[in-house]
Formats: C-alpha cells, structure tokens, sequence
C-alpha cells in the first residue's frame, strides 16, 4: 500500500553511514517486492540479515490436488478440519490455482520456536476465531475477530496466539495484495467514496528489537516446500525502519457497505486487488430502498470467475442451511443465484446482518483432497 510509515532510529539520508553507539555500523537492508520497481522499505539491522549457520533438509508442502478440472457448485464445511498445534501444519489449501492458494488453518499454539517467511508469496491472513500478536522485523500488530492481516512476501514473522480457539482463512498470493486502484488518487491516498480510509489501517507500533546470537530456525516457503534455514542472530535485530512495504492489519468490521435504492453488484464489497482476482467484504448493510426492490441477489452467471464464499457470521438472505466456516465455490461457466424462498422472503427487509469474505478468482480453482474430505455432498442440487 502507498502509504509511508516509520519506526525506531534511522539516519537522515538513505544509503548513508549509520552507526552504533560503538562506533560499527548498522546493517542497511533494503526490502522490496517486484524488483526495485515497488513499494520498498529500508531496516537497519545490529547484525547483517545474511548470516546464515545451516540449513537442513527441505521438505514439500505442496497442495494434493484431486481435481484439476471440474464444473460443479460446491459447499465445504470449512470448521470440519482438524486443530492442530502447529500454525504451519495447521495451513490445509483447499483451493488453488497459479494466482493463489488458498488455505483453512485451526492452529492451537503460538509460533515461538521457529520463524516464517513466506519467499513465494504475499499473505492474507483473515481472523474469524482467535485474537493474539503479530510480531515481525517491523514491530508488532495485535489483532482480533474480524481483522484482515496483509504481510509482504519475504517477511519473517510470529504469530502469537491469546488462547487455543483459533480459526484462519488464509489466501497465499504470488502478486502483490493491493487495494482497488479505484478507491485511491494518483498519489496513493483513499479517496473520499472509498469504504475504508488510512485511519482504520492498524500499522506497526511497537518495535521490539533482539541484538541476540544463537541458532535461530527460520522456515522458509519457497515453490512448495519448505526451507529449514538457522540464522546466526535473532532476525528481529531492528533498530528502525522507514518506507512503504511492511505487515498492516484492516477489520471487516470498519469496511463501511455501499448501498443503493437498486441492488449493487458484487464490486461495491471489493477490499483488496491482486493480478488475476479480488478479495471482498460482505457486512451487515441497509438493504435497497427502492419501493419494489428486492433486496436477495439476482441470479447471474460466473462468465469470467470462480466465486468462492467464506461464510463468517450472521443470518446469509440468499442460502439456507449456512454454519460458521462454510465456503461455496461455483465455478465460472453456471449460472447461479439464491435458494428457492429466499427471494420472496426478502422483499420487505430493511437490513442483513451478514459477514462473509468473497475471492472471485479470474483462473478457476482446483480442488485439494483436503477440500474433498469435508465437501457436504450434492450441494448442487440446493436449487431445486
């Protein structure tokens, strides 16, 4: 995101002499995605951030596929995984294409033996169940319920954990997580009609720094696998930073609806862009206000997109049969629309009260065998 943010001590000038109270220098690091074409930060670290003591074996964490192809409305029952200990382990892709993975996690503990760095991907990482800590090179960010967490590919971080009832839905993109061009100016700032602004952005604000030696375990993710890397110093060894790439956090609950007399498409509850889909928020909302308007969504086609719905919390107007953690896919190529009832039902409502996080992909979806396994059967035949 465009938007500059600093924390801790930095020189006045980049690229220049910063030293220590000692006399040595500080270890300037520039971090960047996309090459040296966007947004970038700069760190200064006590130590250099490529002392590396040993590296294990590798070994993959590449998605099972169970099918490539297919044409069917789908429905999983996304709190049907299991809890596991391990945020990693916890990670299971149900749905993945070359834009994105896209992965439920239930993870019992806090990371704190071990570092992640994500080398392939940026992460969004949504909290429906669950409140802790992101701690990174940056400083830390707490979150709650409801928040979405963007973090920059190649930022090692933790996640700290309040209790052991955490659910994630977490979307693993290999383009940079942006905002719709749309909502901002041409200087990067969000507009007045946007549905959030930078005042409900939670930034870095506390930056705790280690200057520590000893074998620090750093998981590396890169093409599927993961890398055991150990770092020679503690890699939160930051003393300050300043630029435009770092880990932000935004709730679903401070995304402000759009609303009309006539019902709005699917694009007024875009939240976040990337190359080749988007991300949207549903929240609760005024329904439409014209005197013959039908609030429950009309029925259309997926031409151009995969529509996969993750369902949050709330009373859903167009779905039956709707439990926390339950996710539809209906592929690009089928028309699809809401429940027989459900229209006739909602005229006359004056508001929903529902949350759900929307990723329309533009490549469609494969399915995982992790997906298969808590698909609920015959989902297809809801319509009729």
């Amino acid at each position: 995101m465009a938007y500059y943010h600093k924390l801790g001590a930095i020189p006045k000038k980049r690229h220049t002499q910063f030293r220590k109270p000692d006399g040595s220098l500080y270890s300037e690091q520039l971090f960047s995605t996309e090459g040296f074409h966007d947004v970038a930060s700069i760190l200064y670290h006590h130590n250099p951030p490529t002392m590396i003591s040993k590296i294990e074996d590798a070994y993959s964490v590449e998605p099972e596929i169970a099918f490539q192809k297919q044409l069917c409305h789908r429905s999983f029952e996304g709190f049907s995984i299991p809890q596991k200990s391990d945020y990693l382990e916890s990670r299971i892709p149900v749905l993945v294409n070359n834009d994105c993975h896209i992965s439920l996690a239930a993870p019992k503990d806090s990371s704190t033996d071990y570092f992640y760095k994500n080398a392939d991907a940026d992460e969004l990482i949504f909290i429906h169940e669950g409140s802790g800590t992101l701690k990174s090179m940056y400083g830390n960010i707490p979150f709650e319920y409801g928040d979405y967490i963007v973090i920059p590919r190649g930022t090692i971080y933790q996640l700290h954990f309040d209790s052991t009832e955490n659910r994630l839905l977490i979307v693993e993109s290999f383009t940079p997580i942006e905002f719709p061009k749309r909502y901002m100016n041409k200087y990067g700032q969000l507009m007045e009609h946007s549905p959030f602004c930078e005042r409900d952005l939670k930034v870095p604000t506390e930056l705790e720094t280690f200057d520590e030696k000893g074998d620090f375990r750093i998981l590396v993710k890169k093409q599927g696998m993961i890398y055991p890397y150990y770092y020679a110093h503690h890699p939160f060894d930051v003393v300050g930073w300043d630029g435009y790439c770092y880990p932000f956090a935004l709730s679903i609950h401070d995304f402000e609806p759009i609303t009309g007399r006539i019902h709005q498409p699917p694009p007024v509850h875009q939240t976040f862009a990337a190359r080749g889909y988007v991300i949207c928020s549903f929240v609760p909302r005024l329904y439409d206000y014209h005197p013959q308007g039908i609030p429950a969504p009309y029925n259309h086609s997926n031409i151009d997109s995969d529509e996969l719905l993750y369902y949050v919390d709330g009373d859903f107007m167009s779905r039956k049969h709707v439990t926390k953690g339950m996710l539809t896919l209906h592929p690009g190529g089928v028309p699809h629309g809401p429940h027989p009832g459900t229209v006739e039902k909602s005229i006359g409502k004056k508001e929903t009260h529902e949350l759900a996080v929307m990723v329309d992909t533009f490549r469609p979806l494969q399915l995982t065998k992790a997906a298969v396994a808590i698909e609920i059967k015959d989902y297809y035949k809801s319509w009729l």
